[in-house]
């Protein structure tokens, strides 16, 4: 049996050439699977690499020089203008790649639903207007649906983070798994970096047996692609791409034939889908092209002057907003996954409660810590061809952020974006919804609108709630 000083001695050389050996000071309080815990996240911490992130500079950006350099991304417009190929073209080589069983879907589901008064992780948050269902339940009906009208099965890989990833799996094994096969269903979990005190930068301890880690970011999908082994069994499938979405958005076309057809036709490593923007200093990220490459200007970075710009037509100059709807080729993210500065990390400051060296908790009032994470658009500069496709907001973007009574992205707003979008559908196929009434409708009855023509008679008339299932 090892010596437990054997341990401790082990992480003290581990620690002390980076001076962060303080973490240990509880050691003899804790027991045998406390001390086990903390070693191994020491194990998993690269110190040389937080050594550099604590010491490295802040680089002062000029977003004035910025966003006057930047233009409009080379983009398919949603009328069907700013490409060599159609609409049609994109949808028909899309639906061929989806045939050929080149794709699949990975979800981003690491949050909790907090902001929305939710104690379980946001995938299981009822958002469907009649039916109820979850978020997962939703996009695990449009792959069942995909899957049929295509004939393919498509794996789906749901990203957890340390505070989703129990529940979640337990949600989908009691659930059987949505009706999609089991092994076609992947969990896997994001990584953690843990926060520094922002005067010493030494880390904290967020108990006497535990550093305080926190998710390292939507930018951590790439590196937890890869050690969970879900690259290279993409690659043994005969994946060739990924349609990320974020768990948060309801109304995401995932796996939408067009784009995936623009991303192949534009020759792209990773195409973004985005949404105009309604007005100047929308809080999404601004899709721009800066010295021939696709990369993204926070809102709160972009100076008003530029936010403000217009073009000949009065319309915004930079239009392109983020929603997070990414194609990405499974080879770039291999050859990204190792390069280890792929993705630059972002410094946030934070309050994080963290445990004293008298071993008492301790709850800031202010900013105390530095976080480090990671963003998945942050790989736009570095992909060959980056595309862009613009999308409907009110056909692809309702996201479930906030609490009802908050002013946007809430659920009462999503539902009733699901609700309006259905209604427009069943309308066009000559039914007529009464005023007031919510009407859902499930894509394995319909994925698209197209479908609805062969299933609801001209003039049907809905005057109650309806959900229309498979």
């Amino acid at each position: 049996m090892a010596d437990p000083s054997d341990d401790y001695r082990a992480l003290q050389a581990q620690l002390e050439p980076f001076q962060q050996q303080h973490v240990l000071q509880f050691w003899d309080e804790l027991t045998s699977d406390q001390r086990r815990q903390l070693a191994e996240q020491i194990e998993e911490v690269d110190l040389k690499q937080l050594a550099d992130l604590v010491a490295g500079e802040d680089t002062e950006q000029d977003f004035e020089a910025l966003a006057a350099a930047a233009s409009p991304p080379p983009a398919m417009k949603a009328d069907g203008s700013g490409a060599d190929w159609t609409v049609e073209q994109a949808r028909q080589r899309g639906e061929q790649a989806l045939r050929d069983g080149e794709l699949a879907v990975v979800v981003v589901a690491g949050g909790q639903g907090t902001r929305l008064g939710f104690d379980q992780p946001k995938g299981m948050f009822p958002i469907g207007p009649v039916s109820e269902r979850t978020l997962f339940q939703f996009f695990a009906d449009r792959l069942r649906a995909i899957g049929e009208r295509y004939d393919v099965r498509i794996p789906l890989l749901v990203m957890t983070s340390e505070a989703t990833d129990a529940e979640t799996r337990q949600y989908f094994e009691q659930n059987d798994y949505l009706g999609l096969p089991t092994e076609d269903v992947t969990i896997f979990k994001q990584g953690t970096m843990p926060a520094v005190d922002a005067k010493s930068g030494q880390l904290l301890l967020a108990e006497k047996a535990s550093l305080a880690l926190s998710p390292d970011g939507h930018g951590g999908t790439v590196r937890a692609l890869d050690r969970s082994g879900c690259l290279k069994a993409c690659e043994s499938r005969g994946i060739k791409h990924l349609a990320y979405i974020q768990v948060d958005n309801p109304l995401v076309e995932m796996c939408d034939p067009e784009l995936i057809g623009h991303h192949l036709l534009a020759g792209s490593e990773m195409t973004t889908q985005v949404i105009r923007k309604r007005y100047a200093k929308e809080k999404v990220g601004n899709v721009v092209s800066i010295d021939g490459k696709v990369q993204i200007i926070e809102y709160s970075d972009l100076p008003d002057a530029a936010a403000e710009e217009t073009d000949a037509n009065g319309q915004l100059r930079l239009w392109a907003g983020n929603i997070a709807v990414h194609v990405i080729d499974v080879d770039f993210l291999k050859r990204m996954s190792r390069s280890a500065d792929a993705l630059p990390f972002h410094r946030a400051h934070k309050k994080v409660p963290y445990v004293d060296s008298n071993g008492q908790q301790v709850e800031p009032s202010e900013p105390n810590a530095i976080k480090f994470e990671r963003f998945i658009f942050d790989l736009l500069p570095q992909a060959n061809n980056a595309f862009v496709v613009e999308a409907d907001a009110r056909q692809a973007f309702a996201p479930v952020k906030n609490a009802d009574g908050a002013p946007a992205d809430t659920p009462s707003l999503a539902r009733m974006a699901i609700s309006d979008l259905h209604r427009s559908w069943l309308e066009d196929a000559g039914a007529v919804v009464d005023v007031g009434v919510f009407v859902e409708i499930n894509p394995r009855f319909a994925l698209y609108p197209s479908d609805l023509s062969e299933k609801i008679s001209a003039k049907t008339r809905i005057t109650s709630n309806q959900y229309f299932d498979s």
